[in-house]
């Protein structure tokens, strides 16, 4: 069984914003939260982690998907800083 952390983006305990009520309907955050928790199945990935004894907890899939997903659509492909070359 999948030990995933739990997602706190509802919580308003250290941040006192609400990220749910932040991600306004019409927009494509809100479309891409709602297909990822409503109309896609991930279960497929629950297979690949085998930490329920043993090991610390994952990220659930479906937060790192959404944070993939958005980041493509703004065109970051990659988590590392361009660095910017100068001529010799």
């Amino acid at each position: 069984m999948a030990n995933y952390k739990p997602d706190l983006s509802c919580q308003n305990k250290f941040i006192p914003i609400n990220f749910a009520e932040q991600i306004l309907p019409g927009t494509f955050e809100y479309a891409l939260c709602y297909i990822v928790e409503n109309k896609l199945d991930l279960s497929g990935f629950d297979a690949w982690y085998n930490n329920d004894k043993t090991g610390a907890a994952a990220y659930p899939p479906s937060v790192m998907l959404k944070i993939i997903l958005l980041g493509y659509a703004h065109g970051l492909i990659s988590s590392r800083r361009e660095l910017t070359r100068h001529p010799p």
